[in-house]
């Protein structure tokens, strides 16, 4: 259950969720772009930029995440915000693999499943359900 805000308080959850958003998406495209250019052995995947920009960026969105569970008083363990954090768990080791894998079967397979994740973690978030694919 999410907590109605109101007020000032309303406004905060309002900008918290927009950046939040905002850096899902950029943290999505910047690994698709890190993705193909590690599967075309681009040299441009090893500049120090590439490496560190998405730490930055993952840490603020999940630091953005915990300031609206927070704000919204929704637990980590409750259905929907549960499951997006298993979605995350999912992302983060199918990444690791894309990035990692020495193979180029395996680190396409990684990478298929970490955009698989993504569009878990994203229909989660729209929906708030754990399932959220129509059943039938």
């Amino acid at each position: 259950m999410v907590r109605p805000v109101t007020g000032r308080s309303r406004r905060i959850v309002i900008v918290v969720k927009a950046l939040h958003i905002a850096l899902a998406y950029l943290t999505v495209a910047g690994f698709v772009i890190r993705g193909f250019w590690t599967l075309a052995e681009s040299p441009l995947r090893e500049e120090r930029w590439v490496r560190i920009a998405p730490h930055v960026v993952d840490t603020l969105l999940l630091s953005l995440g915990v300031v609206l569970a927070i704000r919204l008083q929704v637990s980590p363990f409750s259905g929907w915000l549960a499951a997006k954090l298993l979605g995350l768990l999912a992302y983060i080791g199918f990444g690791t693999v894309t990035m990692r894998a020495r193979s180029r079967t395996v680190k396409v397979a990684g990478f298929v499943g970490a955009l698989a994740s993504v569009v878990y973690i994203f229909a989660v978030a729209v929906s708030r359900s754990p399932w959220p694919f129509p059943s039938g």
